[in-house]
């Protein structure tokens, strides 16, 4: 069984940088208290460019990917994340190799 991970760049809007970081910090913090087979749920900010971000999340297996997208703070939060964005975010997504 693989574990699927996505990468996920989201470029945020200057004025809703803050936002965008504090609804991404509650996610994350709700992954991790009731997401056990989610092992990865990072937020990065780019050093050069601080509306850039790339989140990062690796799940146990797809099962565990299919609960965290149909997960009711998921629903609620992403919305209003979306909404902070200054371009369509841009997701690839990967499976592990062991």
């Amino acid at each position: 069984m693989s574990k699927k991970s996505f990468i996920a760049r989201l470029r945020t809007r200057p004025d809703s940088r803050d936002r965008l970081i504090a609804l991404q910090t509650e996610l994350k913090a709700l992954v991790f208290e009731h997401e056990p087979d989610a092992l990865v749920y990072e937020l990065f900010q780019s050093e050069t460019d601080p509306d850039l971000f790339e989140c990062v999340a690796t799940f146990r297996d797809e099962a565990a990917f299919d609960k965290h997208m149909s997960i009711d703070f998921h629903d609620r939060l992403v919305p209003p994340i979306l909404e902070c964005l200054a371009e369509d975010m841009s997701i690839a997504f990967y499976r592990s190799l062991d």
